[in-house]
């Protein structure tokens, strides 16, 4: 018969060898812009600010990425990522389950069954600011084509949750709701005038209609007492923005060109957020 304490033995050097391989359930292992920082069954990516202690409190941009795409292609994306990090940002690229954000009215052949993309969010958002002091009242959501459509319905309902939301070639899909629990803190659109992807009144995807941009903008105005609208020339963009009695910024811009997202809208977006103070 073999002895405890060589059985002990064992036993803790396969848990050793579990908890290396990030194998073993309930047990995080060290993640980066590299390799996946796992959470329940799903999984998102971050790269932070060099030199950053994980104690410091920081602001931070969650990236939603577009139909079929990854976390890891986000994270090869090195424009978008240098630009966050060198502004001081943590930088998040999250994950989707399947092909598609499961939001509501997406083609039925992309519904996937108990995925809730809310409850995903909030359990990221938790955790980084935990682990990595993100500074929760500072964190920013942005996303790319259908990944703008999982950002404008974080922004109906968990509009005070974040600081502010960067939807860019995407929105709801149809039927749009009649309106939103919550108000969104600030949501700057941007969106190009000749779009086929996702063109600003949306077109047919299968058993599915992408809803239209101009409809979303009126949703949200209508949630709270926005002053008229300010026109504004930004970088080749015409913009338009409403500014509330609490500060919250609601602005459309519309460039000429196709389905794209550019870097340098995304970072005007940031500093626009940030100088209003990350009302939530």
């Amino acid at each position: 018969m073999i002895g405890s304490r060589p059985i002990a033995r064992i036993v803790l050097m396969m848990i050793f060898g579990l908890v290396f391989a990030g194998m073993l359930p309930g047990i995080s292992r060290a993640c980066d812009r590299n390799s996946d920082c796992l959470i329940g069954n799903r999984s998102y990516r971050i790269i932070l600010p060099e030199g950053h202690d994980n104690v410091t409190s920081i602001p931070a941009i969650i990236f939603v990425h577009g139909y079929r795409g990854t976390a890891a292609g986000v994270m090869g994306n090195d424009k978008l990522t240098k630009m966050a990090t060198q502004s001081g940002f943590a930088f998040i690229a999250v994950q989707a389950a399947g092909p598609e954000w499961n939001i509501p009215n997406i083609p039925s052949g992309d519904e996937l069954a108990d995925i809730d993309e809310l409850a995903y969010f909030d359990a990221v958002s938790e955790e980084i600011s935990r682990k990595f002091a993100i500074d929760p009242s500072r964190v920013i959501v942005a996303g790319f084509s259908s990944g703008a459509m999982m950002v404008w319905y974080l922004a109906c309902h968990r509009g005070n949750s974040y600081a502010g939301f960067v939807p860019m070639s995407g929105t709801f899909w149809e039927p749009l709701p009649t309106t939103c629990p919550t108000i969104p803190s600030n949501l700057i659109h941007y969106h190009g005038r000749q779009d086929p992807v996702v063109p600003l009144g949306g077109r047919q995807i299968k058993d599915a209609h992408q809803g239209d941009v101009m409809q979303a903008i009126e949703l949200v105005a209508g949630l709270s007492d926005y002053m008229p609208a300010t026109p504004e020339q930004v970088d080749g963009a015409e913009c338009s923005r409403q500014v509330d009695d609490r500060h919250r910024i609601l602005e459309l811009c519309l460039f000429t060109g196709k389905h794209e997202m550019k870097v340098a809208y995304l970072a005007r977006a940031m500093r626009a957020i940030e100088e209003s103070g990350f009302h939530q």
